[in-house]
């Protein structure tokens, strides 16, 4: 448990760092990789008007862009806070072995990053969803589905 603490200290530093620097909100994250920091990242929304720049995505870039690769694997991410969705989503596509957290998305309510709504909104049929999701069919985007399976030189991810 004692290894765990000192990858959420750093978490909570970087996150103390977004927040004072005014970057973003309070949150901060690292990856870690058979025990050493491989990719650290902190919320950067306001810095940089990106609104998926938050703490979990700008360290798993980091650690793709430090080990050259498009996957955590045998990675452990550590985070100021539980991840939002978005994030949870990247973290997923990631693959790292486990996540680790401090605050809960209950706490970041209470001070005004509550992401509630988003995960109701995914519970929702697309139909009913706040933000219209459309398909508009095109012949094309299922031929490329059809040309990437036939690919005999692509990377499987």
């Amino acid at each position: 448990m004692k290894h765990h603490l000192k990858y959420i200290h750093r978490a909570v530093e970087l996150a103390r760092h977004a927040m004072e620097s005014n970057h973003g909100g309070p949150f901060g994250a690292v990856v870690v990789k058979y025990g050493e920091i491989v990719g650290e990242g902190y919320n950067q929304v306001l810095s940089t008007n990106d609104p998926t720049a938050h703490a979990e995505i700008q360290a798993i870039r980091d650690a793709c862009k430090n080990l050259n690769t498009h996957q955590l694997d045998e990675c452990v991410i550590y985070s100021s806070c539980e991840p939002c969705p978005m994030c949870l989503g990247a973290i997923y596509w990631a693959r790292p072995e486990a996540i680790y957290y401090a605050s809960t998305r209950e706490e970041a309510a209470e001070a005004g990053f509550d992401d509630h709504f988003i995960h109701e909104e995914l519970l929702r049929d697309k139909e009913i969803r706040k933000i219209k999701l459309s398909r508009i069919h095109h012949e094309d985007a299922w031929t490329l589905f059809r040309q990437w399976k036939q690919k005999m030189d692509k990377t499987e991810y």
